[in-house]
């Protein structure tokens, strides 16, 4: 299936590592050109110069100066039209034990991070005759666990303001969607899930220590975690003309969690 990027350009917050990177890298192979985005300029070259027709901008999200640093150098080099609000950040917390400032501090990077670079970005898309916001929430939103509230919290508030945004955006040809993945196989979840099949005994097989990790602690219809490939080839398909009339839909990445 073509999905017709070339000559898009994409933003793709906090792809210097990891799931953001993998999407950068996706959307470059449908032929779009990418901003690959990271706090520091260095982590976002390194990054960029191993994808073809790709720029590296660095910028902090958590302040109005920042985003609007990022959206600028984005745009020197032709318009974005595709915004992918990757970056965020969890947390570890109870509701007992969790202070005020650490609920504002993961709205700050959940939330604002990307509603600072929508609204930058609204402005130059309803001049424009296509454009697509999409943005990365969890399937925790559905299915929050007892710990880190504050982490579900700010992501639930994604899946209203993707809404909200849809609903203002009616009538344009401007579309808003929210991917909310499962438990995605990273380095850093691989290297948890190992710690545990080393307290649980496990074993030290990766195939091993998944189903057990899946029958345990994550089940899912499908068996396993979700790959990074996954989640980047659904959010290239809603980035695509092939997705036109899909808009204000919270799409579940999850393996049919249970």
């Amino acid at each position: 299936m073509d999905l017709a990027l070339t000559g898009h350009r994409a933003l793709i917050t906090g792809s210097h590592r990891g799931t953001g990177e993998v999407i950068a890298r996706r959307l470059a192979e449908e032929g779009a050109s990418v901003v690959v985005h990271g706090f520091e300029q260095a982590a976002a070259d390194a990054v960029a110069a191993t994808i073809p027709n790709a720029l590296g901008v660095a910028g902090d999200l958590l302040s109005d100066d920042g985003a609007a640093r990022v959206w600028q150098a984005s745009n020197e080099a032709g318009a974005v039209d595709i915004l992918i609000n990757n970056y965020g950040a969890s947390g570890r917390g109870e509701f007992d034990k969790t202070p005020a400032e650490a609920w504002h501090d993961m709205y700050e990077h959940n939330v604002l991070s990307a509603t600072r670079l929508i609204s930058l970005a609204l402005p130059q898309f309803r001049n424009t005759p296509w454009g697509r916001i999409i943005n990365l929430g969890t399937a925790g939103t559905q299915r929050p666990g007892a710990g880190n509230p504050h982490y579900y919290a700010a992501k639930g508030a994604l899946v209203t303001l993707t809404e909200s945004l849809a609903r203002d955006l009616a009538g344009t040809a401007i579309r808003v969607n929210l991917v909310s993945p499962g438990i995605i196989h990273t380095p850093e979840v691989e290297a948890w899930m190992r710690q545990t099949a080393a307290r649980e005994g496990w074993g030290e097989d990766w195939a091993d220590i998944e189903r057990q990790a899946i029958a345990t602690r994550f089940p899912n219809a499908a068996g396993r975690f979700a790959r990074r490939e996954e989640i980047a080839d659904l959010i290239c398909f809603l980035a695509s003309h092939r997705a036109d009339y899909i808009h204000g839909q919270n799409f579940f990445i999850d393996g049919g969690a249970a």
